[in-house]
């Protein structure tokens, strides 16, 4: 396959009605200190990960997604990797535990730390920093009102010790209680770089045959990030849905390294069309000044329900 050479930066916009895109351990959606919402980086990569899995899984290898043994419980690192690539993680060189790491698309993308454990394992440990780098996606959107709902479980709450004088029969006549907390509307930014020579260097200490970045690769990357969350379905992300993608491209042997574009974009509402409009003026101006080191620009969006105000000149639109 050719092998991708260009650095490339973007941001990917994930919309979320009603909905929670990114849940912290309280089931709340995420927040910073200030109030703002926002999600983790890691969250879109899953998306990118599930959505590769599932329609491209006879093609491509997707290794870091939790899996189980025969007893329904998480493999460890090790018994992950011996599952995966069919060998045993103890008795390989680390070159070769290198190139079959890197076999795995989404390692390439985003890295991996193996730090393996396990009898007879010994100097098995490999770094992989990936070659895109995803940030946290705040949200642009002016207002960030989080809700919840209570639900009613089908099941009795079971025995509790109870105080003197308490009825078991009362305990089992009550149903538990749940709930699910949730954002009126979001639309998470996501800045990304795409740099292949963070696993060049990596992939010259693997065995021969040890893959890098290909053109094919950043396809399917592009794929997943304006598809991905809209293709993962569940109670809590319904609601959940890619909205844009951003992608700049710049020449090859470019030096340029361009700012995070988060919080360069401006989202709005006109009331009257249902639309979202996205102000891309600053993002504009910054390319501007570096026009010629630009390979190509492209977005995606669906212009049903999305306007794009100021946008590069020569950034090619392309539907969702």
């Amino acid at each position: 396959m050719t092998q991708f050479k260009n650095r490339a930066y973007g941001f990917a916009v994930i919309k979320a009605i009603n909905s929670n895109y990114n849940a912290d351990f309280s089931g709340q959606p995420r927040t910073l200190p200030n109030g703002q919402v926002y999600a983790n980086g890691t969250t879109l990569k899953y998306t990118v990960r599930n959505f590769i899995k599932v329609l491209y899984g006879a093609q491509q290898r997707v290794f870091v997604f939790k899996r189980f043994n025969d007893n329904y419980n998480p493999f460890t690192l090790a018994d992950s990797y011996d599952d995966f690539f069919k060998t045993e993680v103890k008795n390989e060189d680390k070159k070769v535990i290198i190139k079959n790491l890197l076999s795995a698309i989404d390692v390439r993308f985003f890295g991996a730390t193996f730090s393996p454990k396990g009898n007879g394992i010994k100097d098995k440990n490999v770094s992989i920093y990936g070659a895109v780098q995803i940030n946290d996606g705040l949200n642009r959107w002016y207002e960030g009102n989080i809700f919840t709902d209570q639900i009613l479980s089908p099941y009795g709450n079971p025995k509790k010790n109870t105080s003197e004088g308490s009825s078991d029969e009362t305990e089992k006549a009550a149903s538990t209680l749940g709930r699910k907390s949730k954002l009126e509307e979001g639309h998470y930014v996501h800045h990304f770089s795409i740099n292949p020579k963070n696993i060049e260097d990596i992939a010259r200490h693997g065995a021969e045959g040890t893959q890098t970045l290909s053109v094919n690769d950043i396809e399917l990357l592009k794929e997943g990030l304006r598809k991905g969350a809209t293709y993962y379905d569940s109670a809590a992300k319904a609601g959940t849905e890619n909205e844009m993608l951003f992608y700049v491209e710049l020449k090859e042997g470019s030096k340029l390294v361009l700012p995070n574009f988060t919080e360069m974009v401006k989202i709005k509402d006109k009331k009257d069309d249902g639309k979202r409009y996205f102000d891309l003026s600053a993002v504009k101006a910054e390319l501007a000044k570096h026009k010629d080191e630009i390979e190509k620009c492209e977005i995606y969006y669906n212009s049903n329900n999305v306007e794009v105000e100021n946008l590069h000149d020569d950034c090619v639109i392309f539907d969702l």
